[in-house]
């Protein structure tokens, strides 16, 4: 899963390159179709292994996410060989402004990290019960902040209805598409916490995003 999860950022950033038009009045970037499903395996990691385990996983793929986005820009700067004509693609989907990647990586660490957070916190006061709605709910906090960040830093001097229309759209089609595959998560947990023999509830611990030696 930590795998998964990893891939699934990463290729969201290569994906952002495409967009595509969902209506006539509504544009999404290609990642949303793959992006949603980080938040899904954050909702698994979480509910079986708990926040801590989360948390170490959320810092792994994002130093994997900042060791590919910085090679990337080195490959980038290296002179092209003069028989490859693919250069200028290669550019266009690797070339990334330091607006953009700043906006992608804090807006995955504070979305992802609440999303942990909630969940977490709401699996212990509903004692591990009502874990779909905690899950869309823990979803709903970290798609909303993860586009509270990313889109008024990477489209600064949009207009703010346009932005606020972009935001609306992104964070309910994710949502909706966790409801959508909410059944095929719940299963999947209940075959994790069976196989893994663990259902850990996150009681007297530190939710400190930073205190990653506690694991």
């Amino acid at each position: 899963m930590a795998v998964a999860f990893t891939v699934c950022l990463i290729a969201s950033n290569l994906f952002a390159t495409k967009v595509f038009a969902l209506c006539p009045q509504i544009n999404l970037p290609g990642a949303v179709l793959i992006f949603p499903l980080s938040y899904i395996l954050n909702d698994c990691l979480t509910e079986v292994w708990g926040y801590r385990k989360a948390r170490l996983v959320i810092w792994t793929a994002f130093a994997c996410n900042l060791f590919v986005v910085l090679f990337a820009q080195l490959v980038v700067m290296l002179p092209a060989a003069s028989f490859w004509e693919g250069s200028a693609h290669f550019n266009y989907v690797f070339t990334l402004a330091p607006r953009i990647v700043l906006a992608s990586l804090l807006a995955f660490l504070a979305g992802s990290t609440l999303n942990a957070l909630v969940l977490s916190r709401m699996k212990v006061s509903a004692r591990g019960h009502r874990f779909g709605l905690r899950a869309i709910l823990s979803s709903l906090a970290g798609e909303g902040l993860d586009s509270l960040i990313f889109m008024p830093i990477a489209f600064w001097g949009t207009p703010v209805r346009t932005l606020a229309v972009m935001m609306l759209a992104q964070v309910s089609f994710k949502v909706l598409y966790e409801i959508v595959i909410l059944p095929v998560t719940a299963l999947v947990v209940r075959k994790v916490k069976a196989a893994e023999g663990l259902d850990v509830y996150d009681e007297g611990i530190s939710y400190n995003p930073f205190r990653l030696s506690d694991i």
